[in-house]
C-alpha cells in the first residue's frame, strides 16, 4: 500500500466529498496488501506529525489538530516505471481486492476519530486541493 499524503487547507473529489483543513490522501493498493497493512498505514497517516505547533515545528498530527482526511483511491501509485516508457500496473491489486482494503483504510481512520470524506472507488474523478506548505509525503 502506498499513500501520497498532502497537508491541505481544503480538498475535494468530484464525484465524492470534500474537507476543510487536514490531509488529502491518494491511496494505492498493491496485490500483496492485506487488512493488517490497511490498518497500519491508516494509523501512520493519522499520527503523522506534519502540522506545526506553536513553535513552528512539525509536532502535531491529524489527531492533534482534529483535521479531516480526503481519501481517494489511486491504483497508478503502484506503477512500476523502471523499464520503458509505459508504466506497468501488474503489482496493483485487482478492484475486487483493492476496494475492501481501501474501505478498511478509511474505516480505520474513522475508528481513530478522524473525519473522513472519500472519492468514489474506481471512478474517474477530479481532485482539487489547496496544498498547505506545500507539504507532501509518500508513505508505505
Amino acid at each position: 500500500m502506498r499513500a501520497v499524503v498532502q497537508r491541505v487547507s481544503r480538498a475535494g473529489a468530484t464525484p465524492g466529498g470534500e474537507i476543510g483543513a487536514g490531509l488529502a490522501v491518494l491511496l494505492g493498493v498493491a496485490a500483496a496488501d492485506d487488512v493488517e497493512t490497511a490498518g497500519r498505514l491508516a494509523g501512520k497517516v493519522a499520527r503523522l506529525r506534519i502540522f506545526e505547533g506553536d513553535d513552528g515545528k512539525f509536532d502535531r498530527s491529524l489527531l492533534d489538530t482534529a483535521g479531516a482526511a480526503l481519501v481517494v483511491s489511486n491504483f497508478t501509485l503502484i506503477a512500476d516505471t523502471r523499464r520503458g516508457n509505459r508504466p506497468s500496473f501488474s503489482d496493483a491489486a485487482r478492484p475486487e481486492q483493492a476496494e475492501p482494503l481501501y474501505e478498511r483504510f478509511c474505516a480505520a481512520l474513522r475508528e481513530l476519530g478522524v473525519e473522513v470524506a472519500t472519492g468514489v472507488f474506481g471512478a474517474r474523478m477530479e481532485v482539487e486541493l489547496a496544498n498547505d506548505g506545500p507539504v507532501t509525503l509518500v508513505l508505505e
